[in-house]
């Protein structure tokens, strides 16, 4: 089956989502350990004599966090805590909320008292310890931080933490002793980068230089990681070194606002300028790296909360807004995201970026033409803008309007100079459009040029070898194709679907059963699998099971194309001279 909805990245030319460094498979599992959220009921179970307009209070508090409420949340908790102010959850929900929406003062007027409740909670003294590095009371961050143990991933935190106010303190050597113990617990290679950003702030540019580069060869094609390399080179006038990392990204087809800005000066052989211009924005990128990494890997709460702590310490970092306002946006808080896209100046090569963000938001919230407006008017605006061509196209197709998708993306394509590998997904959703706006021609000839850039994407493969299956053609070549793409993809019902249409085509009607009984296990109520399956159950005699397949189609068909295929089969089946059982 050619899959109908077929995302494309959302950043097709500018992923903020890939700022961040490599998180760590140690990173993954500590953050999967950390013992942050209790669920309501464990909470509730554990609470003292009750005031049932406290509990009431705490209850809605747990269910507005729920859905990232975060203010609301803390409206309701304060009231919980006010009224029992010694009861540590009440307390520490509040301090959480407060932190979770961002209010980083009322945070820290609570985050005392939490510690005084709960002296092991490590959020707080986190928190505490940011406030005092952003006053630059380094002598007292250390003192905070250097109570929270490093077993856990706030206490790893922490030690970065630490390092950076050792920096800020003057005090390198002890910053890189911290970084040492931290390193032999797994996290080396995501502290290389903290390493070089140090060494280039305290003025170490041998150093800098030697541990930047050694970051961008593990990671080469990481934004954030191959920016300060180009700085930190350019800085020591190694501009020709710089031009070549800037190469790299070009000859494998990789683009980044931020990093393509660094074009002019390297040119120009302009010194750019420091990666981290001071100790907070170091110590707030560490947090945006492992919050957004938590983020992603469903620790949501916590992730937020140190993309809070790095807004507060860097308050002015576009990168930071982007990452915390997409992550507020998957979750329908699209008010406070759109305050923090539209935080991201005019003057900030992220700044278009933010403007498209603008424009999704629109469409998530349900103005899908006030969405596609806006984007139309920044690519009459930014007419090089290859994400907002690319984020057109996706709303265009997925609004159906199929010939007006393929020009989107067509704006793209025209801008590839030349096609690179990572460029295969720019043809295939054109070919998409181009498909399901009747123009095979066209269509055939992206999906093979996506399979040049890409032979081996299973999508892709399964698209083609589909639709020429579905329209009989090189029958022999797409089942070629398509047992190639279940091979890569051997759990996706869909290319497996496909799979048992081009047997049912080849006459191979066993095969045909058992696969499309596979894809129907994968995918239970699917109307196209369904469908399928009803036309090779008739086809091997089994009338009764394909009418109860072809129900079922029906019945789940949201979209009402299957079910107008499907309908006609119930009165005469796939031979209108055939008996019909009841």
């Amino acid at each position: 089956m050619a899959p109908k909805g077929a995302a494309f990245a959302r950043s097709s030319g500018a992923n903020v989502r890939n700022l961040i460094v490599r998180p760590l498979c140690a990173l993954i599992v500590l953050a999967l350990s950390v013992p942050f959220a209790m669920s309501a009921s464990a909470q509730t179970s554990i609470l003292g004599p009750r005031n049932t307009s406290a509990v009431g209070a705490y209850l809605a508090g747990l269910a507005a966090l729920e859905n990232l409420e975060a203010r609301r949340a803390a409206s309701f908790f304060m009231q919980a805590a006010e009224k029992e102010w010694d009861n540590p959850i009440y307390v520490g929900q509040t301090f959480l909320a407060y932190l979770l929406a961002g209010q980083i003062n009322d945070a820290t007027s609570i985050a005392q008292h939490v510690l005084d409740l709960n002296p092991n909670d490590e959020l707080a003294r986190l928190t505490l310890g940011a406030v005092a590095l952003k006053q630059r009371r380094y002598t007292s961050a250390e003192q905070i931080l250097s109570r929270v143990p490093e077993a856990s991933l706030i206490g790893v935190t922490a030690g970065i933490m630490r390092a950076w106010t050792a920096v800020g303190d003057g005090r390198t050597s002890q910053a890189n002793a911290i970084l040492e113990t931290l390193g032999q617990g797994g996290f080396e290679d995501f502290l290389l980068f903290h390493r070089a950003i140090m060494a280039d702030l305290g003025g170490d540019r041998a150093a800098a230089i030697a541990l930047s580069t050694q970051a961008r060869e593990m990671d080469p094609f990481v934004p954030r990681i191959a920016e300060a390399n180009i700085r930190i080179l350019a800085n020591a006038g190694r501009f020709e070194d710089a031009q070549a990392v800037l190469d790299s990204f070009a000859e494998e087809g990789v683009e980044h606002p931020v990093v393509d800005s660094l074009r002019a000066d390297v040119a120009a052989g302009r010194r750019p300028g420091l990666f981290a211009e001071n100790v907070q924005a170091g110590a707030a990128e560490m947090l945006h790296g492992l919050g957004t990494a938590l983020a992603q890997d469903g620790s949501i709460e916590l992730g937020v909360g140190l993309l809070r702590l790095a807004a507060y310490l860097d308050p002015d970092s576009p990168v930071i807004a982007l990452t915390l306002g997409e992550l507020l946006s998957t979750f329908g808080r699209y008010e406070d995201a759109d305050k923090l896209f539209a935080s991201v100046p005019a003057g900030s090569p992220l700044h278009v970026t933010s403007l498209i963000r603008l424009a999704e938001n629109y469409d998530l919230e349900g103005d899908r033409n006030i969405a596609i407006s806006r984007l139309q008017n920044l690519i009459t605006a930014y007419p090089e803008n290859k994400e907002a061509y690319g984020v057109l196209g996706d709303l265009l197709r997925y609004d159906q309007r199929w010939a007006e998708a393929a020009r989107a993306y067509t704006g793209i394509i025209d801008r590839l100079d030349p096609p690179r590998p990572r460029d295969w997904r720019f043809y295939y959703v054109r070919g998409i459009a181009y498909e399901r706006a009747k123009h095979w021609g066209a269509a055939e000839a992206d999906f093979l040029a996506a399979l040049d850039l890409n032979p081996e994407h299973p999508d892709v493969l399964n698209y083609l070898g589909y639709s020429w299956v579905d329209r009989g053609e090189n029958l022999t070549e797409a089942l070629a194709m398509i047992e190639r793409a279940v091979e890569l993809a051997p759990r996706n019902g869909y290319i497996i679907d496909s799979l048992g249409w081009a047997f049912y085509k080849l006459d191979r009607i066993e095969e045909a059963i058992a696969t499309l009984e596979r894809a129907a296990r994968i995918l239970p109520a699917n109307a196209e699998i369904n469908d399928h399956l009803g036309d090779v159950y008739w086809s091997a005699g089994r009338e009764r099971e394909a009418m109860f397949q072809w129900r079922i189609a029906i019945s789940v068909d949201d979209e009402g194309d299957v079910a107008e295929r499907a309908r006609p089969k119930l009165v005469n089946g796939l031979d209108p001279d055939a008996p019909i059982g009841d």
